[in-house]
């Protein structure tokens, strides 16, 4: 390819043998043509690379980590490759309509963006149509092309809460604009690395766009890094917020930045004290647990919260069968996490 590319996809992989053939092939089928598309494998056991060397289009790019660093260290390996304009994000999981990075490049020029994401279409894992979009979910009405501001990224992704939540986006980042700023993902936190890398951009003076229409297939699966234990996602995201007011000096810079900074870690907080005593429960360790409702009396205020959602599933368990729990799942832990 001789002339430079307008987008980089960056692709990292691990153990995805039965998906990834469907992501790489949602990337090269873009009408935007003038594009390179970058896996990395991250120390796959199973046959995931071997997939990926069955493609011959030159546009196609393929490295391989000789050990494990999950999905953060592993798309900042990526983008360290990459020579395109834009940066894209596509999960090994996930896939694009084709026409996605064309809409949303000519969209990023329009605007002047340095970010720009769409709606996700949401879709369970062996169903052919999306149950619903991030935006329908959310709870918010929008039509237009909206500019994203940080304070308003924060306040929209509470832990618990309904919400745009933004962070589980994939935004184009214009390459440029990461190099200056000398940003990449935190690669000590093994959820939400894209919302603290958006949150990076944002708070150095990106403008962030959110295109309304979905172009982009968001899976839910049952091996995907949503369903990692919540307490050592819960503990991660709490230490970050606090090293992120801290490195970007949030405090002086925005209050009121902080202020929802801090809120959502007064709510993660709160939620780690609970799965401290709901995981031993049921990993059936009892003393581990009763040991933590004695430094956490208002446990059993959460549990009644939580109560009347945790006997629905059951119920739709029991009567429905996986599906109908899956779905009620599936909404908590990607969108509004109980």
């Amino acid at each position: 390819m001789s002339r430079t590319p307008e987008v980089s996809v960056i692709i990292p992989a691990y153990n995805t043998s039965g998906y990834i053939a469907r992501a790489i092939e949602s990337a090269l089928g873009q009408t935007l043509k003038n594009i390179e598309v970058i896996v990395v494998d991250d120390a796959s056991t199973d046959n995931t690379l071997e997939v990926v060397r069955s493609f011959t289009d030159e546009r196609l790019k393929v490295f391989v980590n000789p050990e494990n660093l999950g999905a953060g260290g592993t798309r900042n390996r990526a983008i360290k490759e990459a020579k395109g304009n834009w940066i894209a994000v596509l999960d090994s999981d996930d896939w694009y309509a084709p026409e996605r990075l064309e809409r949303l490049v000519q969209l990023a020029y329009q605007e002047n963006a340095d970010m720009i994401a769409d709606d996700l279409y949401l879709i369970k894992d062996g169903e052919e149509h999306p149950w619903s979009t991030l935006i329908k979910e959310s709870g918010e009405s929008l039509s237009t092309i909206k500019q994203i501001e940080p304070v308003y990224f924060v306040e929209t992704d509470v832990y618990g809460k309904q919400g745009l939540h933004l962070g589980i986006s994939k935004p184009l980042f214009k390459r440029e604009f990461l190099i200056q700023e000398n940003i990449q993902y935190n690669a000590g936190v093994k959820v939400a690395e894209d919302f603290w890398l958006a949150l990076t951009c944002l708070v150095r003076g990106a403008r962030f766009f959110l295109v309304p229409e979905p172009y982009y297939f968001y899976l839910a699966r049952s091996g995907s890094l949503v369903y990692t234990n919540k307490v050592i996602s819960l503990s991660e995201n709490c230490e970050a917020t606090v090293a992120f007011i801290e490195k970007e000096q949030i405090l002086s810079k925005s209050p009121q930045l902080a202020d929802a900074l801090l809120a959502n870690h007064k709510v993660l907080k709160r939620n780690l004290s609970y799965y401290k005593i709901v995981e031993p429960i049921k990993g059936r360790k009892w003393l581990q647990a009763f040991k933590q409702i004695l430094f956490t009396p208002i446990f059993f205020w959460d549990l009644c919260l939580n109560l009347p959602g945790i006997i629905t599933r059951r119920i739709q368990f029991y009567l429905f069968g996986n599906k109908a729990a899956y779905d009620i799942f599936f909404q908590k832990n990607k969108l509004s996490i109980e």
